[in-house]
């Protein structure tokens, strides 16, 4: 018997190698993964099919929506925020161009299946805008200063949109619009997995620092000792993204979750992993225009609407994440 289908896009970035394990591991699935880069040979091999192409490629979408039928979308491919600001332009395309052609499948499989499809969306507290004058000592909710500075953080805004649109307001052109998909959308905190090595994301330094000392490696830090940012580590973001894309509909209050697990400074981290790198070098040193970005998001993020609607805890805080995951396979990673 068949399996229904599943669609990954950015199969091959942090989050999505680990949603391809997880779903494999499962078997519940067949799973339909998109990327822009050549997969390793095992996790293409835990999918049905892979597409290595871009988003942009409307040919190739197509070719997919024809091909498959998907009943859940994780859309995880995008222009990360780092080098987002480096070419605004290109990440505009890639996210927002990109985005709508995804969406644009979710809609016409929901109207082919006469059922709507789930469109699991990974939005970032990157959506968040906090000024110097605003109060950043309490957790900030999901509709709370939503004036971004970055175009990563706009971007992302603007599918959260996008996607209410899509799932309350957007009409075809032949009507048949009766059905419509259902899009949710996690605002992810900072990630760290002790797996893949991060690149591009303003949130990085916090797996930066535990990889370069694993590696014995000098690692400077781009933010002020003094930086405060949540966090969760990468197999409770996975856990997040499947428990909400399993959730009744009638259960949900919201389209858009934030997430969190632990709130953590910079130093914290610092020196959390000296107690088991203990030669590892690690200094600071502020980056005027990251400094910037990473102060315009919030410090703490209220995620009691998840931990309500749909029962969400993380399984790790601080403490856990790092000396029962990251540490111990950070060590098995490097030898």
């Amino acid at each position: 018997m068949k399996k229904p289908e599943v669609l990954i896009t950015g199969a091959n970035g942090e989050i999505g190698q680990r949603l391809v394990e997880y779903l494999y591991e499962e078997g519940i699935y067949d799973i339909v993964a998109l990327d822009l880069c050549e997969p390793p040979a095992e996790l293409a091999a835990k999918c049905t099919s892979f597409y290595r192409g871009n988003i942009l490629d409307r040919s190739l979408i197509t070719g997919m929506g024809i091909h498959h039928r998907f009943e859940i979308i994780f859309h995880l491919a995008g222009l990360l925020s780092s080098t987002g600001e480096k070419n605004p332009m290109l990440a505009h395309q890639v996210n927002v161009d990109g985005s709508l052609n995804i969406l644009q499948i979710a809609q016409e499989h929901s109207i082919a299946a006469g059922k709507p499809v789930v469109f699991m969306f990974s939005s970032s507290i990157a959506a968040f805008g906090i000024r110097k004058d605003d109060d950043n000592s309490v957790p900030i909710s999901v509709r709370q200063y939503l004036t971004p500075m970055t175009m990563y953080g706009i971007n992302k805004l603007y599918i959260e949109q996008l996607g209410r649109y899509y799932s309350t307001s957007y009409k075809s052109e032949d009507k048949h619009d009766s059905v419509k998909l259902d899009f949710r959308c996690l605002r992810f905190p900072g990630l760290i997995s002790p797996e893949t090595i991060p690149t591009g994301g303003t949130s990085d330094y916090g797996p930066e620092m535990l990889h370069a000392a694993a590696e014995n490696r000098p690692y400077e830090c781009f933010v002020s000792e003094e930086t405060m940012l949540p966090f969760m580590i990468m197999s409770d973001a996975v856990r997040s993204l499947v428990m909400l894309s399993r959730c009744e509909a009638e259960r949900l209050t919201s389209r858009t979750y934030n997430v969190t697990a632990f709130s953590v400074s910079a130093g914290q981290i610092k020196k959390k992993i000296l107690t088991a790198f203990p030669k590892a070098k690690i200094n600071f040193k502020s980056v005027p225009q990251r400094q910037a970005i990473v102060n315009s998001w919030p410090g703490q993020i209220d995620d009691g609407p998840a931990r309500r609607d749909w029962s969400w805890v993380p399984e790790y805080d601080f403490d856990g994440a790092f000396d029962e995951v990251l540490i111990p396979r950070v060590k098995q990673r490097y030898g």
